[in-house]
């Protein structure tokens, strides 16, 4: 007789602590990835909002690696059986900045673990609350949506549509994703998920018409056109420009290195609605970005 599934629902409460000296030299890769030329890196300065994803990395050993890449389940995150993994969203409070070069830790507790049935069959849900401290100071609390599900059918290869008009005053930006930029995010997140990186199998093991553009990466790229954004109504205006202090995102809909997808900001007083919208004309990632003075 076969052991009995964990109640995945002891799971709730468990925690975990990551230690990182937030190497400079991480920061500048980054930079480089980002086409940034004006990040320092010098120990002290204040790392970019959302950077905190580029630290206190998962270290599995690669014979703990599954056959998607993916660290094998169990330990801190819950050992849920469906095969398919996505980081679906996250919720982020930058109370101030981490600093380069100094030594932080990352808290994380499991916040919620669920399963309900959606149109593509059985899925689970796990909300992991982060908190980031420096030198005994909360620096950024964050709170993650993991999705697992089912394999499911196959993804189609999106229909190329016009792009809907931009509402008034967006900023906007088309963006074609290539295997260098995915290999390089993956590689600075030492994240071997292959969906990202083997086109193959992607194709064939995850039915996937495409390399899979990170969800983080195009959050990314939606921030720093809103920061762009703000740079440029902060030198209109005569003023400095105001840093980041609350910035959320939910995955709707795959992107693929197939086609390329535009990014959309609209400002609304010291906030911004963000959309990558897809080849197909319709929403593939939301986000909502506020800032507020350093």
């Amino acid at each position: 007789m076969e052991p009995a599934a964990p109640d995945i629902s002891e799971w709730v409460g468990r925690t975990e602590t990551v230690h990182d000296t937030l190497a400079p030299a991480q920061a500048l890769a980054v930079a480089a990835m980002f086409d940034d030329p004006n990040l320092t890196a010098q120990v002290g300065d204040a790392i970019p909002a959302l950077w905190q994803w580029f630290y206190f990395l998962p270290r599995a050993p690669q014979s703990r690696l599954g056959e998607d890449g993916h660290p094998e389940k169990g330990g801190f995150m819950p050992p849920i059986s469906l095969p398919r993994r996505m980081f679906a969203g996250a919720r982020v409070r930058i109370h101030r900045p981490l600093s380069i070069g100094r030594p932080a830790a990352r808290h994380a507790v499991i916040h919620d673990v669920s399963r309900k049935e959606g149109r593509s069959g059985s899925l689970a849900f796990v909300t992991v609350h982060y908190r980031f401290e420096q030198d005994g100071v909360l620096c950024i609390e964050e709170e993650q949506d993991i999705v697992y599900r089912e394999p499911g059918a196959p993804v189609p290869t999106p229909t190329v549509q016009p792009w809907p008009d931009a509402p008034p005053r967006a900023v906007t930006q088309v963006m074609h994703v290539d295997t260098r930029l995915l290999f390089r995010f993956s590689a600075l997140t030492f994240n071997a998920h292959r969906i990202h990186y083997d086109r193959e199998y992607a194709r064939t093991a995850e039915g996937y018409p495409g390399l899979v553009v990170h969800g983080p990466l195009t959050a990314h790229l939606l921030l720093r056109l809103a920061e762009r954004q703000e740079h440029d109504r902060a030198r209109d205006a005569g003023r400095a420009a105001r840093a980041v202090r609350t910035f959320s995102f939910r995955g709707v809909a795959p992107l693929f290195d197939i086609a390329p997808f535009r990014l959309q900001s609209v400002r609304d007083g010291d906030q911004a609605q963000l959309v990558a919208i897809g080849p197909d004309g319709n929403p593939a990632l939301t986000a909502d970005v506020s800032f507020g003075e350093s």
